[in-house]
């Protein structure tokens, strides 16, 4: 029997994000064949404390409140980053320098310069990197991709797609490191997942006209005070498409009533594609060759047919969830890292859905058109 090579994770940051990431790893683990073994090695949060119950908890060797000392361990192959956005640009730059492979969610940093930045530094130094941008692992969302490809659809006309949740929709929630600028905003946070989505599925985006509202100006600062809110919470933009087509996107974090709405539509000359996050293990298709009285969206359902479905589930309908759309992200980015496929989602594509959120942003302070 031969033995696999075994990769070893350092994670950072133990909260939703983290979590997920662990059960990516566990997961892709067991559901896919991968090249390697892979070995929850350090985990590291804000106190020793927190990090060794979070490490006991998730499965990890080691624990630290000190990220650094990951670095310098010969025995850790991936550094995975799931703190704050502001921090991410230092750790990676930092765990790339040490001359490890990084994996980070989105958004990749602050600004498009720094993303820019940690994207040069990872291909000079010949790191495989991977984004957090694991809907974008949806079999539904890699069928529509392929009947657009296909012409199912005919010639692209309209495109409209939506994140809205509602975490940020009660004005008397604090101030967290989300509101500061350096945390982005909810053109930022989730309007990235609609502008990541609009491309994986119709291609570059070549023009916007952004517009950015800030709904609850300020918020409790947990101090007795409240403190102003400088960034957007809902980020909207009029979307040109290289390939001729138009549309728009939404990113929205006071949506009331919305937990995870990650829809889109897509209008063509022959047909429609219609998608809910909410009910993401369906494709809604119309072809306007059906006859009439028999035209309408019909469902298409995820099945083993749309792989790697199969990998989780050999019956039709029994339905994925979130945490294996993160299983299929690590998977492929495991693969990546041992040369058997492309990076799914570098940090040059983070680079790029940053560039999106900055020029809607200038877009809306200048009120005009903006060339990304």
């Amino acid at each position: 029997m031969t033995t696999k090579p075994t990769l070893s994770i350092g994670l950072i940051g133990s909260g939703f994000m983290g979590k997920a990431h662990v059960f990516g790893f566990a997961t892709a683990q067991k559901v896919f064949d991968l090249p390697v073994d892979i070995h929850l090695h350090t985990l590291a949060d804000i106190t020793d404390d927190a990090a060794a119950r979070a490490a006991r908890d998730f499965g990890f060797s080691h624990s630290t409140s000190d990220w650094r000392t990951m670095l310098s361990n010969p025995e850790i192959d991936i550094i995975d980053i799931t703190a704050p956005n502001a921090l991410h640009k230092e750790m990676a730059i930092e765990a790339i320098a040490a001359g490890k492979h990084v994996y980070c969610e989105k958004p990749l940093a602050p600004t498009a310069a720094d993303a820019s930045e940690m994207a040069a530094a990872a291909e000079s130094a010949g790191a495989k990197t991977q984004v957090g941008f694991n809907y974008l692992c949806n079999p539904m969302l890699r069928l529509a991709k392929e009947m657009i490809a296909a012409g199912e659809l005919g010639e692209i006309r309209g495109y409209r797609g939506l994140h809205a949740e509602d975490y940020m929709a009660n004005a008397n929630d604090p101030y967290t490191f989300r509101h500061d600028p350096e945390g982005g905003g909810a053109l930022a946070d989730l309007g990235s997942h609609a502008l990541a989505t609009a491309e994986f599925l119709l291609g570059p985006i070549a023009e916007v006209m952004g517009d950015c509202i800030t709904v609850i100006p300020e918020r409790p600062d947990g101090r007795g005070g409240h403190k102003p809110v400088l960034v957007d919470d809902i980020g909207r933009a009029f979307l040109r498409f290289a390939n001729g087509a138009s549309g728009s996107i939404e990113g929205n974090w006071v949506a009331t009533g919305r937990k995870m709405q990650h829809d889109f539509e897509v209008h063509g000359s022959k047909g429609a594609l219609c998608f809910s996050q909410e009910r993401f293990n369906e494709l809604h298709f119309y072809s306007a060759g059906d006859a009439p009285g028999r035209r309408g969206f019909r469902r298409i359902e995820a099945a083993p047919d749309h792989p790697p479905y199969g990998r989780f589930c050999v019956a039709p309908g029994h339905q994925i969830g979130f945490n294996d759309l993160k299983a299929i992200e690590v998977a492929e980015y495991i693969r990546a890292i041992a040369g058997d496929q492309p990076e799914p989602f570098s940090f040059r594509d983070g680079a790029r859905i940053q560039t999106l959120v900055e020029t809607i942003q200038k877009s809306s302070a200048t009120r005009r058109w903006m060339a990304v």
